[in-house]
């Protein structure tokens, strides 16, 4: 989590929802799982506020504590203002969906803050165990609430499924344990970790609320909960901490566009007039150059959706320029490729994410630019949920090099032998070695 206690940078996300013990039942049913205490959905028409701020203190249900871990964090938060307000801009394009989803289900809405200590609402935050997005997904556990992970999108950063599926854990875990401030212990610690805690105090004659179970949890999950109600104090009463929030305004920032056919990511972007950076910022489940599938939604702001419809009827041109190809023999070589494909091997290896001197495997599906014969063709939905890439490194030149005939080696061998007398000769009277020993770089 993000803080203090863990000594994390302020932009990282350094903790993943923890892998739980059996989540395999359907994300329909737990949305219709009766919650204790739940509150009553409320519409947007109730907030006559125009700060989104305002409608979040509106709903705060989650009982408070007060303890010294709170103390801390409420002064490690309102001592960095540049980090909340970093926080709040990102925040400032997703907080609003968010915290519509948690009133329809009748939901706390300091649940909206989650993403804070989370993530700081980074949707690209990547954790040490692979958790990823806003709600800090591990894969595993993404799998179990349906977030398509694959070679060409990670919904697990893309905002619309990833807060379904934080909200019905959440859900799950409170209708399991009856309490919010067990149900976020367990969604940091996992379910199992939780139940095991309480099993263990009943065991004793302990109680087993929250602030009885702290000493069994590790320093992460101890921290939790006190970091939430740290950042819900600020929220609640900014000018107390002398922090001055950045107005949010209590409106949708974006509208969901159907998308109908494959298209270029950079062509979106420019059909929206946006640069690509910010419609990355909304659609960050997109891994590739372009973007798939037949009911795909991305997402705009209200003004750029109504460009992007009226530039797309003007279009009058390919919407994709990529397709895929899948290396069928360990021969098959980037550069090979790049030549029949009238291309460089530049082109392929940025599209895919393959660095120097590594080649691929056989099996592997790649991207690649589209010819004549495949121009009219979209990357059919079997390839993009079952596509792979495999790597290796390139030891080509080593293998070329053993072919080579023995004059052929001689020759190879006296042109390395100039250019490395070349290069020492170049190099002259400047010192290999800084004064202190090091090599330069």
């Amino acid at each position: 989590m993000l803080g203090p206690a863990l000594g994390h940078a302020a932009d990282s996300a350094p903790s993943p929802i923890a892998q739980s013990g059996s989540t395999t039942t359907s994300t329909a049913a737990l949305a219709k799982s009766i919650l204790p205490q739940a509150l009553t959905p409320a519409k947007a028409d109730d907030y006559k506020d125009p700060d989104l701020w305002a409608r979040i203190r509106s709903g705060y249900a989650i009982p408070d504590i007060d303890n010294a871990l709170v103390a801390k964090h409420v002064q490690w938060y309102a001592s960095r203002p540049d980090y909340l307000a970093r926080t709040s801009g990102r925040a400032s394009l997703y907080l609003y969906h968010v915290v519509q989803e948690l009133e329809k289900r009748g939901m706390p809405t300091e649940l909206a803050l989650l993403p804070v200590i989370e993530s700081a609402f980074n949707p690209q935050a990547l954790s040490n165990a692979d958790a990823a997005g806003i709600w800090q997904f591990v894969p595993g556990t993404g799998r179990d609430f349906n977030l398509q992970q694959n070679m060409f999108k990670d919904e697990r950063r893309g905002v619309l499924a990833s807060t379904d599926a934080a909200l019905t854990y959440l859900q799950r875990l409170y209708t399991m344990f009856g309490d919010w401030q067990l149900a976020l212990a367990a969604y940091n610690w996992g379910e199992g970790n939780v139940q095991r805690a309480i099993q263990k105090n009943r065991a004793l004659g302990k109680p087993t609320d929250y602030e009885s179970l702290c000493e069994l949890m590790p320093a992460e999950t101890r921290n939790y909960v006190p970091k939430l109600q740290a950042v819900k104090n600020i929220i609640a009463n900014p000018a107390q901490y002398g922090v001055a929030l950045p107005t949010i305004d209590n409106s949708p920032y974006f509208v969901a566009v159907d998308k109908t056919s494959d298209i270029d990511l950079a062509v979106a972007a420019q059909l929206a007039e946006m640069s690509v950076d910010e419609f990355k910022a909304l659609n960050p489940q997109f891994k590739k150059p372009v973007i798939t599938g037949e009911s795909t939604k991305i997402l705009l702001p209200k003004e750029n959706a109504e460009k992007f419809n009226l530039n797309l009827a003007q279009w009058g041109r390919a919407l994709s320029s990529w397709t895929t190809h899948k290396i069928t023999s360990a021969r098959e070589s980037i550069a090979s490729l790049a030549a029949k494909l009238g291309t460089t091997p530049e082109v392929i290896r940025q599209a895919n994410n393959i660095p120097p001197q590594m080649r691929l495997k056989a099996g592997s599906t790649i991207l690649v630019p589209k010819t004549t014969a495949t121009a009219g063709n979209d990357i059919a939905e079997s390839i993009v949920e079952n596509a792979s890439m495999a790597l290796e490194a390139d030891r080509g030149d080593a293998r070329r090099a053993h072919k080579l005939s023995g004059a052929q080696r001689i020759k190879a061998s006296a042109a390395h032998a100039v250019a490395e007398l070349k290069s020492r000769v170049s190099r002259g009277n400047k010192p290999a070695v800084s004064a202190h020993g090091r090599k330069r770089r």
